[in-house]
């Protein structure tokens, strides 16, 4: 970078969605596109002087901004409850039929699962998963005539593929503008190939990071980076992977569930990235998961119903609150039964602490 480079934007102009401003600590960034490149570098360094990445009570930035949404008792937003589609999965069930059941249980949100090109059992209605070819305006259509939003769009590709991975993102979060959404999730390949060194690993998810950083923001989406792998679902390799690239759209997707079973703390992970995190995956793993695979794994499709297994959900809320998140926690479990007690649960966890 030469001193000329300093003066320019540090990204390009977005389109239509704008970013909401965010705290980090005592200092407040303002919307990235707009900030010469040499601005943003010093305030920066100033806000992340004297603190590390989790250190600092942060507002996030979460789903667009709803007017009249519901607030706590000191005025502040609350957090929703959403579910991820997978609960509809072993029921082979579509996704128009799996929108409906999350607003008749009364879930406020709902995570979609895309892929690019078309899938037989989807458009056979055996599958919630649904095609990028699908216009757009159908799925929004879908949502809003079921009454809930779209919380984020699961299109998890792989970070540790310079080719797919970065093509996979890039289209998921141009679909997600479409949509009205401004959160896509990503992890790596759960078991990468064997002659991939660590730094080789660290190498290729700087380089897609730093390309997919790029599409999100000329969209305005974030990238929730999940743990979900052998590097996100570790704590210092996660953090690792949240240095690669100076970005304020590089955010974290936070799983507990997953966590947990690779064998780490999951409080401590979310006290390692809580500065970061723009969305949470709501998934607890029964008694009889942990003891059968927990450091076996580094995560799983589906948990058991929120409240039924190892994960201290008032402990998770708790932190999130103090952190000022104000966003959904996505509910990921495998059926209609396992959805309806996970939120009635999380529901009353955001009572009593007032979240």
């Amino acid at each position: 970078m030469n001193s000329n480079d300093l003066d320019q934007p540090l990204f390009a102009q977005n389109n239509n969605l704008q970013s909401p401003e965010f705290s980090m600590g005592d200092s407040t960034v303002p919307e990235p596109s707009m900030v010469p490149r040499r601005d943003f570098l010093k305030g920066s360094v100033m806000a992340m002087a004297g603190g590390a990445l989790g250190a600092a009570a942060v507002t996030t930035p979460t789903v667009m901004a709803e007017t009249g949404a519901a607030k706590t008792s000191s005025g502040k937003s609350r957090m929703s409850v959403g579910v991820n589609l997978e609960f509809v999965r072993h029921a082979d069930k579509s996704l128009a039929y799996g929108v409906k059941a999350a607003a008749k249980l009364g879930f406020a949100y709902v995570e979609p699962c895309f892929l690019m090109g078309r899938c037989l059992l989807s458009n056979s209605g055996y599958c919630h998963v649904t095609s990028m070819d699908t216009d757009p305006t159908e799925i929004k259509k879908m949502v809003e005539d079921a009454g809930v939003k779209i919380s984020a769009l699961s299109s998890h590709s792989d970070l540790l593929s310079p080719e797919f991975g970065v093509l996979y993102a890039r289209r998921a979060i141009r679909y997600a503008k479409a949509l009205g959404c401004n959160i896509v999730q990503i992890t790596e390949d759960m078991y990468p190939p064997k002659w991939l060194s660590e730094q080789d690993a660290y190498d290729l998810m700087k380089i897609n990071l730093r390309a997919i950083a790029e599409t999100c923001d000329e969209n305005g989406v974030y990238l929730g980076v999940e743990q979900h792998g052998p590097y996100t679902a570790k704590i210092q390799r996660m953090k690792r992977i949240l240095e690669l690239v100076d970005s304020p759209w590089i955010r974290v997707n936070y799983d507990c569930g997953n966590t947990f079973l690779s064998g780490e703390d999951p409080y401590e992970m979310l006290e390692a990235v809580i500065g970061k995190v723009v969305h949470v995956h709501a998934k607890d793993i029964s008694v009889k998961q942990a003891e059968a695979e927990r450091g076996k794994v580094t995560g799983t499709a589906v948990g058991c119903a929120c409240g039924d297994g190892v994960i201290d959900w008032r402990r998770i809320v708790g932190r999130l609150k103090k952190a000022n998140f104000t966003g959904v926690l996505s509910v990921e479990c495998g059926t209609e039964t396992e959805a309806e007690r996970s939120l009635k649960h999380l529901d009353q966890v955001l009572t009593d602490l007032d979240a």
